[in-house]
């Protein structure tokens, strides 16, 4: 557990470094994990931030999502010295590099950095690194995402502004493209999409808890917006059966352009998560000083 001040900290496992708990001033969770999570090697835990890589989904011949959520990190003893006039309230960074059983499956070497950064403010920051040390000239080529849970009040009353009007893939037609039509993203039945080449802000609105979640990200492009609904959350084995109207899925991505490195090549990446209380009014929240703020 990484503390800053009293009550605002977060929790991450070396097992996945999947971040699993991030807390508030209010001692408030502001991360989902579902009460049926396995907290078990070889299955990755249900919620908080799951890492996917090197493959989103089902998009290649490895598991769903890659290995690495999968995968017991390290202590990185030698970071990535912080960049100029960058604070940090807390930080801890963390190292993969990929096993001889890795290797047989996905035939390239290579080394994940991860800071996962807590702010003065209270923001969630996960940094990552990922280079390719292949020693035999190859490049390799990945997709990613920050499969971030949120927990919220109840499904029904959020929507997420920032992605209208964008084009998406929907999962559940075979990632046929479509042009998000709406003035923002609400929730009556499973949704699963891919939105491409998206805006570096997207708003989170929580009708109930009159709170707005904004997510940051540089360097990824795409980001993904999930809730399973009711049938499926009855089909899997480590979600409760009405939990998805407590959690949603907004995840910092790069699907659509795959990355390519060459070796010596470094890929860097970041998403930055805070949470602010929403202004209310006339039947809406408003997020446009959210949307427009630095």
């Amino acid at each position: 557990m990484i503390r800053w001040m009293d009550c605002i900290f977060f929790w991450v496992y070396l097992y996945g470094a999947h971040v699993t708990s991030w807390k508030n001033e209010q001692g408030e969770e502001l991360l989902f994990v579902s009460s049926k999570a396995i907290f078990k090697p070889s299955k990755p835990i249900r919620g908080g931030i799951p890492i996917c890589f090197p493959q989103f989904s089902n998009m290649g011949s490895l598991e769903a999502h890659g290995f690495a959520r999968n995968r017991v990190w390290t202590i990185d003893t030698d970071p990535p010295p912080l960049p100029p006039n960058v604070t940090n309230g807390v930080f801890v960074d963390l190292l993969l590099k990929p096993t001889e059983e890795d290797l047989k499956i996905w035939p390239h070497s290579f080394e994940y950095r991860l800071r996962v950064a807590l702010g003065p403010s209270g923001d969630l920051m996960l940094t990552s690194r990922i280079r390719n040390t292949n020693t035999d000239g190859k490049a390799f080529t990945f997709t990613f995402a920050y499969h971030t849970y949120f927990s919220v009040s109840d499904i029904s009353e959020v929507r997420v502004e920032g992605l209208e009007t964008f084009d998406y893939l929907d999962n559940l037609k075979n990632r046929e493209r479509y042009t998000e039509q709406g003035d923002a993203i609400t929730f009556e039945s499973e949704v699963d999409k891919i939105y491409l080449s998206t805006p570096t802000k997207i708003a989170i609105l929580d009708h109930e808890k009159k709170r707005t979640f904004v997510v940051r990200k540089d360097g990824l492009p795409d980001a993904v917006v999930w809730n399973p609904w009711d049938k499926k959350a009855k089909a899997m084995a480590d979600f409760g059966d009405d939990e998805y109207k407590h959690m949603l899925c907004v995840e910092a991505a790069a699907i659509e352009k795959p990355i390519t490195l060459k070796p010596g090549e470094e890929w860097k990446v970041r998403q930055e998560l805070s949470a602010v209380p929403s202004s209310y009014f006339s039947g809406q929240l408003d997020p446009s000083k959210v949307l427009q703020s630095s």
